[in-house]
């Protein structure tokens, strides 16, 4: 495993800074609120920030690459390679990654993932190209996202053959989607030294108890939440109940520190400061194994 991913405990993720079909990038917040969220995660500890060229059409990448030069020190930048149908083989990669590379004002990413796998191209010529790209001082480590254990365990083997290692693999993990657990993938990671790097682990923001069936989410979100609003609160008292007996942590703290607990990285959105001080909140505490598993249980029932 890279060991800066694995000292690593929580990230932020950037899909919300510049997308507005699902997260109403303009609505509400501005690139100036952007720009505060991402400093006040880096004044409160978080030293790696995860991206993709698709966010907001390439700009959650171009704002990185504005901050990154007033920051005291440097943090570690991750983004995404996304496999269109009409980019075959293993060329287009290297042209997007220096594509990344200028937008973000980079000489080299620190974790380049591949988005999602694709019937269209093997994932052998995929991992030849970042093989190629890291040999080239383009990138420092090569992860995956949404890969199965099959395909995971396929990447590392072709991999392996360059003389690398997998690094990373970037799925869906929260209480609310468990589905890592269930079908072994996370345990694989775990044994097979590649770090799970969890998206959305607060589904989205379900798990923030700000949301209820009276008061959906906006957008795309409501929409696709709606129903499940009601199914989840008591999973939000007890997160509140957690919450109390470690000196007033939030909902969201408490299901951040889960998935900590888990042994997963998680890379929480945040659309401003207050968000990512908060979301910071999570580091420097555990839950306890009896926590854990009431949480488990009370996540089993939604």
């Amino acid at each position: 495993m890279s060991t800066f991913l694995q000292a690593i405990e929580m990230g932020v993720g950037a899909w919300a800074w510049g997308d507005r079909m699902v997260w109403q990038y303009g609505a509400g917040y501005t690139d100036e609120d952007v720009r505060q969220a991402f400093f006040a995660a880096v004044e409160n500890g978080i030293t790696l920030v995860d991206t993709a060229e698709i966010y907001g059409r390439g700009r959650s990448e171009r704002l990185i690459g504005a901050f990154l030069p007033q920051l005291p020190r440097p943090v570690l930048v991750a983004t995404k390679y996304f496999p269109y149908p009409w980019r075959l083989g293993g060329r287009p990669l290297r042209r997007a990654l220096q594509a990344s590379l200028q937008r973000l004002g980079l000489k080299q990413v620190d974790l380049y993932q591949v988005h999602w796998p694709t019937p269209l191209v093997s994932i052998d010529a995929l991992m030849n190209a970042m093989a190629d790209a890291a040999e080239e001082g383009l990138v420092r480590a090569i992860g995956v996202s949404n890969y199965d254990v099959e395909q995971m365990m396929l990447a590392q083997s072709a991999l392996q053959r360059r003389g690398w290692q997998l690094a990373a693999n970037q799925v869906e993990y929260s209480l609310l989607n468990r589905k890592v657990e269930k079908n072994g993938l996370l345990k694989r990671c775990q044994e097979m030294g590649v770090r799970l790097i969890a998206y959305s682990p607060l589904a989205m923001g379900l798990l923030t108890g700000k949301y209820t069936p009276e008061n959906p989410p906006p957008g795309l979100r409501g929409r696709k939440y709606a129903r499940r609003l009601a199914a989840i609160q008591p999973l939000i008292r007890l997160l509140e109940e957690v919450g109390a007996a470690h000196e007033g942590k939030t909902p969201a703290q408490v299901a951040l520190n889960w998935t900590i607990c888990k042994g997963a990285l998680p890379i929480p959105g945040a659309k401003n400061a207050r968000q990512a001080a908060l979301n910071a909140g999570a580091l420097g505490w555990r839950l306890s194994e009896e926590e854990i598993a009431r949480l488990d249980e009370a996540s089993e029932q939604v």
